[in-house]
């Protein structure tokens, strides 16, 4: 299997503007009169200090306290991998087999900590025996304003990502698919994603026939027959960065009989109303249920409002879900640099699906998508 093109060179974000993610974190929580956030291994650690730590049993842990330099408790066998995984100076402290890094982490007497939202409880429950008089919330609410807002590094991060992505999508749809597998499809684009750039292939939903009407169905022995559409939605990472797109095909095995019939026709052309709807609706200061409502409306006044039975969509970055969430009942307004995913779907149980998805990048005056696909239903002989 053969790439295409060469991809462009990875833009790599600064030692420098790790340490303003520290210094800026550290602010913050000052502000929201924390005493400190504990950081462990996952997303916001990466973002703050570059190093992405093994999620283990035995603790890493970013400690933040406003108003002093940063440092992270590592066990000493991973004292190798945090000196190379961090970009920005941070003082290591290491702790042995038979230490307590939890007691090592609570003696400066905090408070009122933060903890990184996907902290093992595990760990968390350890922490409070170590400390009972320490309140704790979730980091989320300090930092997520800071993760939110992307800066030029990792938008370009995330658009090799989708472009990447809108090749194998591309690929795939060349086929062939119609006697195949849904799972051996599905390899086959988990393949494709590493070949085209990414680091690594997160997911590959094939959802072929009725099983296209299940938004997050897992690739099956199902085999793809001509006169069905798939929901092809696929993702991984660049650069830590996500990729994330649906395209929904429709496969006649090469007899024009076997096209998508009125009905679906129709549906789809209310999904890509309500898409394009949504993308357009994209600026600073829209509330992200404004995005939301603007998907939903033109699908349920076309009476497929029961069968759009999810958010529009959701943030992505070092996750491939992460704020802002769009969605009803959040009124938090777009800001420049916020990147999310447009993704209505219609889904009729045991008939069939469809599902439109982009990344997109709230700029200055509009949406920035970031998918260079087009969004029509993809009719291919398979």
């Amino acid at each position: 299997m053969s790439a295409g093109p060469a991809a462009p060179p990875r833009p790599a974000i600064p030692p420098a503007r790790f340490a303003k993610r520290l210094e800026r974190a550290g602010d913050v929580a000052g502000d929201a009169g924390l005493d400190a956030l504990f950081i462990g291994a996952g997303a916001d650690l990466r973002y703050l200090t570059g190093y992405e730590a093994m999620p283990l049993e035995r603790l890493t842990m970013l400690i933040v306290t406003p108003g002093r330099p940063p440092w992270i408790i590592v066990p000493r066998l991973e004292r190798a991998a945090a000196m190379a995984g961090l970009r920005t100076p941070i003082e290591v402290v290491t702790w042995d087999e038979t230490d307590d890094p939890y007691a090592l982490a609570n003696g400066s007497g905090h408070r009122r900590v933060a903890v990184s939202d996907t902290m093992p409880a595990t760990h968390l429950l350890r922490l409070q025996v170590a400390a009972p008089g320490v309140t704790y919330s979730l980091a989320s609410a300090v930092l997520g304003d800071l993760r939110m807002v992307k800066d030029g590094d990792e938008v370009a991060l995330l658009r090799l990502a989708a472009q990447a992505a809108d090749r194998v999508v591309a690929a795939i749809a060349s086929g062939p698919l119609v006697g195949r597998t849904e799972a051996d499809v599905a390899q086959e684009v988990r393949d494709r994603l590493v070949a085209e750039g990414h680091d690594r292939a997160m997911f590959a939903i094939v959802a072929s026939g009725p099983n296209s009407a299940s938004p997050h169905h897992e690739a099956s022995d199902r085999v793809i027959a001509p006169g069905e559409p798939i929901v092809l939605d696929i993702g991984g990472t660049v650069g830590g960065y996500g990729s994330d797109v649906t395209r929904t095909l429709w496969v006649t095995g090469g007899d024009p009989a076997m096209g998508p019939d009125e009905p679906f026709r129709h549906l789809y052309a209310v999904l890509h109303h309500a898409h394009g709807a949504a993308t357009a609706a994209v600026r600073p200061g829209v509330p992200c249920e404004a995005i939301d409502a603007a998907a939903r409306e033109p699908i349920t006044a076309e009476g497929y409002g029961e069968q759009f039975i999810h958010r529009t969509g959701h943030g992505i970055g070092l996750e491939a879900h992460e704020d802002p969430y769009l969605v009803e009942g959040n009124t938090r307004g777009l800001a420049e640099g916020m990147a999310f995913s447009v993704e209505p779907g219609i889904y009729l149980p045991d008939t069939y699906g469809a599902r439109i998805e982009d990344i997109v990048v709230c700029g200055p005056d509009g949406p920035i998508v970031l998918n260079e696909l087009p969004s029509e239903l993809i009719v291919v002989d398979g």
